[in-house]
């Protein structure tokens, strides 16, 4: 089939070579890499900062270019091209086929843009696949995609993408469409998907434009790197520009060791007059982002974060109610900010220590005591608050009346058998199918929907869980990373 709208790219700015980086075995030594300007593209980054600096300038003094075609919500009919998509999707699902025809297509046409990628490309290919199904299943609400997408180009800036990778993007999405299809494929589809594209890149470019004034990411100097377990680390981090963030919320983290590699971890600080913050590092495996932190990474190193996302935080009219924290594994990280902030606010500045009116009840899961990586800052956070109660819930204790087979994990069956928490709100963190099995039973016990605060889970189709798998499930080997994958 022909295609009658493919149109020539812009020229697009050189990209140094990508240099050749090995994985980071367990417990090795690694070469020491400690500048932002060491990774894959620094030139390239910098450039954009200054031209990004130079569009600012222009917008600000007006003179910037006349307005883009209308592709907002209120003119694209999103629900049509779902009903055409969708009734030909079984020719290019599962999605695996398509996006590596897709990959290949473009970095063939256009080699450069492969140095903007990771050196692994698995997760990259899962994080299309994902945003692939939610745009075909949220297509017939315009608004909700458009903020999703706006939100998801704001955050793509790091990537030193630009609107002309879109443009190579759906070049490359047509080709793969009709290498995956075969010959029923059908052009009014194409177009479907092309409409769909443009929309969702349109509310990127929009996103990525609104956030002009803030930089694209913050180089962080690591101040403190303790191994408090072989497979986890806490580290500390000073940013060189002030940093904007609140408790509660998460990061995209990228390291020298792992060129063009983010993921995502939730602050495990409040915002401090230091400005430092903290993170909890659990190494999933070999040779990723979190070995590259725990194992590769010293004082002095300096790593990349992202803008911080989430609305798990504290309201000021919070204050007044009592408080639930379920917090497993490392979830303890943005619970443990949401406590510093809670203990904060309770002395205003020059005045007498003033009480919250509600208390808080926190619940902290583990597989076993020696997983508890931070006890001590936790039994000193009990000791300085009385109104603080934590209660330690352990899978290898069951707690007294809980029943192994329940389906939902000793965590949570705990949460909900301690008491009546309907009136109180609720902030849960921690593995996907802990967080989900909490929300749960808060909300079986009554507990409206919105009173509970929960990092985004993962994966929007979660497999039913087994009653033999929900202990293996509640604490799984390769940790969590909160937050929609990059």
């Amino acid at each position: 089939m022909q295609q009658s709208y493919h149109r020539p790219l812009h020229p697009a700015p050189a990209v140094p070579p990508a240099r050749s980086v090995p994985s980071v075995p367990s417990g090795a030594s690694v070469p020491s890499q400690r500048s932002a300007a060491d990774t894959v593209g620094g030139e390239y980054h910098a450039l954009l900062a200054r031209h990004d600096a130079m569009r600012l300038r222009r917008r600000m003094l007006g003179q910037g270019r006349a307005p883009a075609p209308d592709r907002t919500a209120a003119g694209y009919d999103g629900a049509a091209d779902q009903r055409l998509i969708t009734q030909y999707l079984d020719l290019v699902t599962p999605f695996a086929g398509l996006i590596a025809h897709l990959y290949d297509e473009m970095f063939a046409r256009w080699p450069y843009l492969r140095t903007l990628f990771p050196a692994s490309m698995d997760f990259q290919r899962a994080h299309l696949a994902r945003a692939f199904w939610y745009l075909i299943e949220h297509l017939h609400r315009p608004d909700e995609v458009a903020a999703r997408f706006r939100q998801l180009g704001h955050d793509h800036r790091k990537l030193g993408v630009r609107p002309v990778h879109y443009e190579a993007f759906e070049e490359a999405l047509c080709v793969a469409l009709r290498r995956t299809a075969g010959p029923r494929w059908a052009e009014a589809v194409e177009e479907a998907w092309v409409r769909m594209v443009r929309f969702a890149v349109a509310s990127m470019v929009e996103g990525a434009d609104a956030a002009l004034a803030e930089p694209a990411c913050w180089q962080a100097t690591v101040t403190s790197h303790e191994r408090r377990r072989p497979d986890l680390a806490v580290l500390r981090v000073r940013p060189h520009e002030p940093y904007p963030y609140r408790a509660g919320q998460f990061a995209a983290v990228a390291s020298p060791l792992m060129p063009q590699a983010w993921r995502h971890y939730s602050l495990a600080s409040a915002p401090a007059p230091d400005g430092e913050v903290a993170l909890h590092i659990r190494r999933t495996g070999p040779g990723g982002v979190s070995d590259a932190l725990v194992c590769g990474t010293r004082v002095g190193d300096t790593l990349r974060l992202g803008p911080a996302h989430g609305t798990m935080t504290l309201r000021d009219e919070d204050r007044s109610r009592d408080l639930l924290m379920v917090a497993g594994g490392t979830g303890w990280a943005p619970i443990k900010a949401l406590l510093e902030e809670w203990a904060g606010r309770r002395r205003g500045a020059g005045d007498p220590p003033r009480r919250p009116a509600g208390r808080v009840h926190l619940f902290v899961g583990a597989r076993s005591r020696a997983e508890l990586y931070d006890a001590a800052a936790l039994a000193e956070l009990a000791a300085r608050h009385e109104r603080l109660r934590v209660v330690r819930v352990l899978d290898d204790v069951v707690p007294e009346g809980c029943d192994p087979h329940a389906g939902y994990g000793p965590l949570a069956e705990a949460v909900a058998r301690d008491g009546e928490w309907s009136p109180g709100l609720a902030f849960v963190s921690g593995p996907p199918a802990m967080v989900g099995a909490t929300v749960a039973r808060l909300t079986a016990a009554g507990m409206p929907a919105d009173r509970i605060r929960h990092d985004p889970v993962p994966d929007p189709r979660p497999e039913p869980l087994t009653p033999e798998g929900a202990r293996r499930a509640a604490y799984p080997d390769d940790g969590a990373e909160p937050g929609a994958p990059e």
